[in-house]
């Protein structure tokens, strides 16, 4: 069923409640009132169909008119047993298709057979004609499928003058628009489609289902000066995220209401319908094309094993247990100190899997002897290690609690896993451990340098780097979200600040491959495309939201501790390699052997609960030299100025600055 706009509660539950006011005895009775009258009407047809064929047989004359109406009821009895045998005596003729027509000759074809053996061979009547055989079977057909044309257009055509008809335009004209069309075009249907646009040339003028490809997508804003329509539908799934950021503008230049069928991606995967469109969502504008994962070589390290993921109600942990189960594992292990995001996370995993496949445990991953029971208890193969705290500016105010968790909580697992004999474990890094500027990057790296360099001990442990995840809970797409909705000017640190962003599912599709082609102590990076700046992001969000910049305004901030202008996803010294896997690179660096980071390790721990914050942040440059405070310290009123005269102007937003 197609989802277009809010449901109507009025019409539908109304019918619904006058169907159930009446008893199963008053409806028994109407369907077969309905059903005698269907079959009267077609036993005129079908006498109507005789009598036609016996004028033209003998030159509009009546000749043998005994031999007529004695054979009329055998013909009658013969034709209605065929039609109800093919389900053609309901009277829902207004959806009347292909299906039907065929019905309507295989009933007709097996009458025919039926009523010639019992004419010639059971009452040895061979003074029949035998040109009547074939031109009532001919004409019957005619009538019976020409009837129930008639009676679609008919209602198609009363729907098509009825009042509230939105008028819409489809962008794209290909397998997906008509299904669209086809759909919009069904009785009931709120919508009248009155032209597509596509950018293949060879389509203008052509018509889908009766609806003519009046030009270039470019061309929408003069297809629809001289006739607006009430909206925009865009009928592209497989449309990249430059193509839907075009759409989008164009249609903002027309200045209506657009949506959008699901992306490509989730069609594949099952998560969306063609047949149901939605608002354009930030994702469709950045996304790329779908990720092509080599599934055999997940599913061999997955399937029938029990996986575990720490951080699991976590943004990028949940949607590791939902591909995760995609792949049929023994048991997944959902672990999570949050007894709210577990409790939801459960909810979720039990209507995609049976309840034995998935066990949700309330744990600290810094508590050694709680996950040690948990490993005892289900024994797992493979260790996904999402659980880490990661809003920048809050571990530059808890030093020692982004150490403990995010360093020696990840050593105690490792060890755990080791003891416990699992196979496998791959941790989730980011690209803030790369020339890191803060206690959170500084602590990620240190967590890589970690799985690098521990002597394996049977298992492989493999880290995974990559940037931003679109929409993570807490992020800063969410933020300006809610600053949309509260009506408020979104907030920047900075003018030129950028970011790799990738969607959730796209960044854990490549987590699963890395952890199939990786090798013990690998540094694996995801290709995150191009930087994409914060202040464009919040843009799009504003137009998505359908109002401008100037309405919302902008208000730069300036860099928050810790947090710096451009990201990275390498060191200088690393050497990138190539993987089996094209988005996926292998970074090399220089280490300084297991030893001296266990040495060095002992003493940051040692640090922890004596000596001051900077003391520890003194221990951690000594394991991380590329660690530096530098760029945290630019202060927040430095680059007003530059904000006030030329991105103001650029954007033509107004920038409310405190202070001014």
């Amino acid at each position: 069923m197609m989802e277009f706009g809010p449901a109507k509660k009025v019409a539908i539950p109304n019918r619904l409640r006058m169907r159930k006011a009446a008893s199963p005895a008053t409806h028994a009775h109407l369907l077969r009132y309905r059903t005698w009258w269907i079959a009267l009407l077609q036993v005129v047809l079908v006498f109507c169909a005789l009598l036609l064929a016996w004028l033209l047989r003998f030159d509009f004359s009546l000749p043998y008119r005994a031999l007529l109406f004695s054979a009329a009821p055998v013909l009658i009895v013969i034709r209605l047993a065929a039609i109800e045998r093919f389900g053609l005596l309901h009277g829902w003729w207004r959806y009347t298709g292909v299906s039907d027509a065929l019905d309507i000759v295989k009933a007709i074809a097996v009458g025919s057979v039926v009523f010639l053996v019992v004419m010639r061979f059971l009452l040895g009547v061979t003074a029949f004609p035998r040109t009547i055989y074939l031109l009532e079977a001919l004409i019957s057909i005619g009538l019976l499928a020409g009837v129930r044309l008639a009676s679609r257009i008919l209602t198609e055509s009363v729907s098509a003058f009825g009042a509230n008809r939105h008028k819409v335009v489809v962008i794209g004209a290909g397998s997906a628009a008509q299904i669209i069309i086809r759909e919009l075009k069904r009785q009931k249907s709120e919508y009248d489609v009155v032209a597509c646009v596509d950018d293949d040339e060879s389509k203008a003028g052509i018509k889908l289902q009766g609806v003519p490809v009046m030009g270039s997508v470019d061309q929408l804003p003069s297809v629809l000066s001289g006739d607006p329509v009430d909206e925009i539908l865009i009928a592209v799934p497989s449309a990249t995220g430059k193509q839907m950021q075009r759409f989008v503008q164009i249609c903002e230049q027309c200045g209506t209401r657009f949506r959008t069928v699901p992306a490509l991606r989730d069609l594949i995967t099952g998560r969306g319908n063609i047949r149901e469109f939605r608002d354009v969502h930030l994702e469709d504008l950045l996304g790329r094309d779908p990720v092509e994962i080599d599934l055999e070589a997940v599913r061999g390290r997955i399937e029938g094993r029990v996986v575990l993921v720490t951080g699991a109600a976590g943004s990028i942990g949940s949607e590791l247990c939902r591909q995760i189960l995609e792949y049929n594992p023994g048991k997944l292990v959902c672990v999570d100190q949050s007894e709210t995001g577990i409790f939801y996370l459960e909810e979720e995993l039990r209507q995609l899997a049976a309840e034995r496949k998935a066990a949700c445990c309330v744990a600290d991953i810094s508590d050694a002897e709680r996950m040690r029971d948990i490993f005892e208890k289900y024994g797992p193969k493979a260790v996904f290690h999402a659980a880490a705290y990661k809003h920048v500016p809050v571990m530059e105010r808890n030093v020692q609690e982004a150490v403990k968790n995010n360093v020696f909580a990840l050593l105690s697992l490792v060890e755990i896993a080791e003891e416990s004999g699992c196979e496998s474990l791959v941790l989730i890094s980011s690209d803030k451990a790369v020339n890191p500027t803060s206690i959170m990057g500084v602590t990620k790296r240190i967590g890589e340098l970690l799985i690098a360099q521990r002597p394996a001990n049977g298992m492989r442990s493999v880290s995974v780097r990559f940037g931003n995840v679109l929409g993570s809970n807490g992020s800063v797409v969410p933020v300006l979200q809610e600053q949309l909705r509260k009506s408020q000017p979104l907030s920047i640190t900075h003018p030129e600040m950028r970011r790799f962003f990738m969607t959730c599912r796209e960044a854990v599709s490549l987590v699963l491959q890395a952890y199939a082609i990786g090798n013990a102590g690998d540094t694996l990076v995801l290709d995150m495309g191009e930087p994409v700046r914060i202040v464009d992001l919040a843009r799009t969000l504003i137009r998505l939201s359908g109002r401008s910049a100037g309405e919302v305004g902008i208000k730069f901030t300036g860099l928050r501790e810790g947090e710096k202008l451009n990201e990275e996803l390498f060191y200088g010294s690393e050497r990138v390699c190539a993987t089996s896997f094209e988005k996926i690179k292998k970074a090399r660096g220089e280490l300084a052997g297991w030893f001296e980071l266990e040495r060095r390790l002992d003493e940051l721990k040692s640090s922890l609960n004596t000596d001051s914050e900077e003391s520890v942040r003194s221990k951690l440059k000594q394991i991380v030299p590329e660690y530096s405070q530098g760029e945290s310290s630019t202060p927040a009123r430095k680059s007003r100025k530059y904000v006030r005269l030329s991105l103001a102007e650029r954007l033509g937003v107004s920038v409310p600055v405190d202070g001014d």
